[in-house]
């Protein structure tokens, strides 16, 4: 066994192709990975002894928006601000659902699959956002 295999194309014969053509194409990925990982170490490694280090009082403080900090550093935060968030990442997700959808419809043969295929994701949407209004998580208190 050589680690060769073969290929048959339409109308034009046998190809063989050799495993060693597979491991090139996957080693000079290898190396450019390797490769970023080094700027980025080296990056990093010069930053900390290039930089100056004189700790004092004042930068060890924290600092938040140029107002010294008062109390404790725990502080609550309204549950309603995360659903608020997790909403506008589903439609975020949505949209980008959307683009490709618009591009597949156009495409000869695949107009009604995909106008079903988007009503009944749009459904699924549709429901999530009824449960959350139901729940009372899109009224602003």
């Amino acid at each position: 066994m050589t680690g060769a295999g073969t290929v048959t194309g339409i109308g034009t014969g046998t190809v063989t192709v050799a495993a060693s053509d597979y491991f090139q194409s996957y080693s000079v990925v290898g190396l450019l990975a390797v490769i970023g990982v080094l700027f980025v170490a080296v990056a990093f490694g010069a930053g900390r002894l290039l930089r100056p280090v004189v700790p004092t009082p004042e930068k060890l403080l924290t600092y938040e928006c140029g107002v010294d900090p008062v109390g404790e550093g725990w502080a609550h935060t309204q549950v309603r601000y995360y659903v608020y968030a997790f909403l506008y990442v589903i439609f975020a997700v949505d949209s980008i659902f959307l683009f490709p959808w618009a591009t597949v419809f156009a495409a000869p043969g695949y107009g009604a699959t995909t106008l079903v295929e988007m009503f009944i994701f749009l459904g699924f949407l549709t429901v999530g956002l009824l449960y959350a209004y139901k729940k009372g998580v899109l009224a602003w208190t």
